[in-house]
């Protein structure tokens, strides 16, 4: 039996620690540990909750706008504000630009090196690759010429001893499949995809200021004005600047992620991947993205609600009571020794009992991780763009079905499929083209309104601290790329009284609870083949599949020398 350690898991965001048993080729038990405190939630005690937002947009410096845009709607629900319906259309614009940047940034540059080899694209013929690439998509970057090029480009890299960006790889290990043109199709799409994504966020420029750490947020609505007959506001240029985005994304979308996704997903040498990865098969959505008010079901871009077990036939209704965080193996304890505890009586009372780094092993019988352990309900959920399209899939939502079942049909797949590692990767991209449509939709309804002569933005009424109650609370929520969303607030006397933010990561990558049920991440990868346990490539392909980002969930950075890169077995 070996153990496999990989600290840190390199693609992400954040300080990520897996530890796996192998036996017998296959993952017995693995453990997901959080290597990282930083309090967040402590530094905003005592503060102006109209100011929450601030603080907590920098939680992550990656997916900065979603913590923003939970934190005014938590401050909103706790003062009953209803925004106007422009500052709900922009802020649904900048979440779904900020949607589909990201989910296409984790495919190529976060997880696509999982399944691409970039040495083995060396050996490829450019003008073979030029003929898959033309019969699979219309994307104009398809010629001979022009993978020749990239090609030369990867060339000059490996002779130099220095592949950059695609420098830690396990290249040429048993467990990458893909012919040669493949791969350098891939590579090619990756360096393209890193000048699409620097213009197409540019939309956050426009409605936010600047990327990262958006600056219109408000609580009651939004800084970014809007006038049609004003040059310095959002007028009839910016529109059309962000139409032309919108059809940006929608043409790398259609013409390259799409495609790629599909051949990655469909070559038979990896069709074993539709299997592996499931983990315990309970999602959770709470819904997002609302074109009215936020706690009207209906009006939800991304449906609410609970699937258990991989039951696709029914969807069990959220409830935020349900929610709680154990801390069983974690490194906080709660006043009272509780097990776990409601957000809003969360506590973040921080506790390192484990071993000074650096160390062999965790201490996976006692508390091993900086994350809480989240449940719904007691029970562990699965959170990101797999459950949403699931929980829409099973609701009955009829785009999502013709997307989901076309992909399938293509794929020659039952839609159990989707409980696996490739699972994931499909319904980020189907997602991404679900998305692009509905900001058609938000920006053609922010036109109007503007035609119309509404340019509200912002509900003013609840801005003076003195209109509020001695006490208050609220829930915010929010569909984050990478899953569910939710900051609770207490405010007492015109401050915060206590703040707990409950991350897609924090879910997802949580640690055993005192149940010993263990996170999704560490279910996932139990029965994962390992071929080289030197080289834990499959471990990495399900981990990366969730797109961890570890800043946002854990919340002082070791500074005693712990090493940065160690794979080991024993």
């Amino acid at each position: 039996m070996a153990n496999v350690v990989i600290d840190p898991v390199t693609r992400i965001e954040g300080h990520l620690r897996i530890e796996a048993q192998v036996d017998g080729g296959k993952v017995t038990q693995a453990w997901s540990s959080g290597t990282m405190f930083r309090g967040m939630e402590l530094i905003l005690q005592g503060r102006d909750p109209r100011e929450a937002w601030i603080w907590a947009q920098r939680i992550c410096g990656v997916c900065t706008t979603v913590h923003a845009h939970t934190s005014v709607y938590a401050v909103e629900s706790a003062l009953g504000i209803e925004i106007p319906p422009n500052a709900r259309l922009i802020r649904n614009l900048i979440a779904g630009a900020q949607h589909i940047q990201d989910h296409v940034i984790h495919f190529y540059h976060l997880h696509a090196l999982d399944w691409v080899d970039v040495v083995a694209a060396l050996k490829a013929d450019p003008a073979k690759t030029a003929l898959i690439a033309q019969s699979i998509s219309s994307y104009d970057r398809s010629s001979e010429t022009y993978f020749k090029n990239v090609q030369a480009r990867v060339q000059k890299l490996a002779d130099s001893g220095q592949l950059s960006l695609m420098a830690s790889g396990y290249w040429g290990h048993p467990a990458y499949l893909l012919p040669p043109e493949y791969n350098l199709l891939a590579v090619a799409h990756y360096l393209d995809a890193l000048d699409w994504q620097r213009e197409v966020i540019r939309i956050h420029s426009v409605l936010g200021g600047k990327n990262p750490h958006l600056q219109t947020y408000l609580v009651g609505g939004m800084a970014a004005a809007v006038d049609p007959n004003s040059p310095n506001v959002i007028n009839w240029e910016r529109i059309d600047f962000i139409a032309e985005r919108i059809k940006m994304m929608r043409a790398f979308v259609e013409q390259v992620y799409m495609p790629d996704v599909l051949a990655v997903g469909g070559f038979d040498g990896y069709k074993d991947w539709w299997t592996y990865g499931a983990g315990h098969k309970n999602y959770l959505a709470y819904g997002g993205l609302q074109d009215g008010n936020q706690n009207e079901e209906a009006k939800f871009g991304f449906p609410r609600g609970i699937i258990v077990g991989g039951d696709l036939t029914k969807v069990l209704p959220f409830s935020e009571d349900k929610v709680a965080e154990a801390i069983a193996h974690s490194y906080y304890t709660y006043d009272g020794g509780a097990p776990a505890l409601h957000p809003y009586d969360g506590q973040t009372n921080p506790k390192y009992t484990g071993p000074t780094p650096p160390y062999d092993a965790l201490t996976t019988d006692a508390q091993y991780s900086w994350l809480k352990a989240p449940r719904y309900d007691g029970m562990p959920m699965e959170v990101g763009p797999l459950a949403r399209m699931l929980i829409a899939y099973a609701s009955g939502n009829p785009t999502v079905k013709d997307l989901v079942d076309g992909a399938l049909t293509k794929l020659n797949a039952p839609a159990t499929a989707l409980f696996s590692t490739l699972g994931r990767v499909a319904a980020r991209m189907l997602e991404t083209v679900y998305l692009l449509d509905l900001m058609d939709g938000w920006l053609d309804q922010l036109s109007k309104n503007m035609e119309a002569g509404d340019l509200r933005i912002h509900d003013g009424s609840k801005w003076d601290p003195s209109t509020w109650p001695a006490e208050a609370q609220g829930f915010g929520f929010h569909e984050a790329p990478r899953g569910a969303l939710g900051h609770w607030i207490k405010i007492k006397d015109r401050k915060i009284l206590n703040y707990q933010a409950v991350v897609p990561s924090t879910w997802n990558a949580g640690p055993r609870d005192d149940k010993g049920q263990t996170g999704p991440y560490e279910a996932s990868l139990e029965g994962t083949p390992v071929a080289d346990p030197t080289k834990p490539l499959e471990l990495l392909r399900t981990i990366h599949s969730f797109d961890p980002c570890l800043a946002c969930a854990v919340h002082v950075v070791d500074a005693t020398g712990q090493e940065r890169v160690r794979v080991e077995v024993r």
